[in-house]
């Protein structure tokens, strides 16, 4: 079974009491309560891969576990879940309130974004609220969540744009913003770095980091984290931060539009 038609036989699955919408660029599935719009998203990609191996009955478990999960949603423990929790980024525009009026557990980050924590569900996540802690201490659950960050791969695409290298994180897991959390990588980046470090979280889905030597690497830059901000599933800031010995400074890239001239 395609992706196309794996979301078609999901879709019917969920009607009465449901709605869903289907993000194309990311090949993510949301599924909602038609009540209140608490959902979940399921990656495609991996069902896919389980369908060709399991057939339909990888396909009921998926349909098995997102009732479950739409059903009972108040039934989140975290106790015995810890290496399931991580960390995402999130504008520090981002309600800290559910639809439903719950407070979010969330500590803040730079003045462009804030942590907001998340339990994984396998093919999806749902967001912590602070009645879901149920005594651990938010510093606790931040620590687990940075812990398990470090855990995920850090592989590298890699471009060049004149003379400037750029690295592209797209895992595909739903964390890649994420990795900004985890200093180690970012202090090893930074050694292989030969002009300024430019790191970016234009969306969840995508992690920039920018060897910038030039100029025309800046506007580059600024352009790159545009694009990827205007198109991406869940916008975080179209703002780079500059990095230097593990601190993160959000900056405004000021474009050239004319080349310089002869004083």
């Amino acid at each position: 079974m395609e992706r196309n038609e794996l979301r078609r036989h999901l879709e019917r699955r969920f009607t009465e009491g449901y709605r869903t919408s289907y993000d194309r660029e990311n090949e993510v599935l949301r599924i909602e309560r038609a009540t209140d719009r608490f959902g979940v998203n399921i990656r495609l990609a991996p069902l896919v891969a389980k369908t060709k191996v399991r057939g339909e009955i990888a396909i009921d478990e998926v349909v098995d576990y997102i009732k479950t999960a739409l059903s009972a949603d108040d039934a989140v423990t975290l106790a015995g879940n810890e290496a399931n929790l991580y960390p995402v980024i999130r504008s520090a525009s981002f309600s800290t309130e559910t639809k439903r009026g719950e407070a979010l557990a969330t500590t803040p980050h730079t003045a462009e974004t804030s942590v907001f924590y998340a339990l994984d569900l396998g093919n999806g996540y749902r967001l912590i609220e602070e009645r879901h802690l149920g005594g651990m201490p938010l510093t606790r659950l931040d620590e687990l969540a940075r812990d398990n960050v470090k855990k995920l791969p850090t592989d590298l695409k890699e471009d060049t744009v004149a003379g400037n290298t750029f690295y592209f994180l797209a895992a595909r897991d739903g964390y890649e913003a994420s990795r900004i959390l985890n200093d180690e990588f970012l202090r090893v980046m930074e050694r292989r770095i030969e002009g300024d470090m430019l790191v970016g979280v234009p969306h969840q889905d995508v992690m920039i980091i920018a060897d910038i030597r030039n100029d025309q690497g800046y506007d580059a830059m600024q352009q790159l984290m545009f694009d990827f901000f205007t198109n991406g599933r869940i916008p975080v800031t179209a703002l780079s931060f500059h990095y230097e010995d593990g601190v993160l400074e959000p900056i405004f890239i000021v474009g050239k539009k004319n080349p310089p001239t002869d004083a």
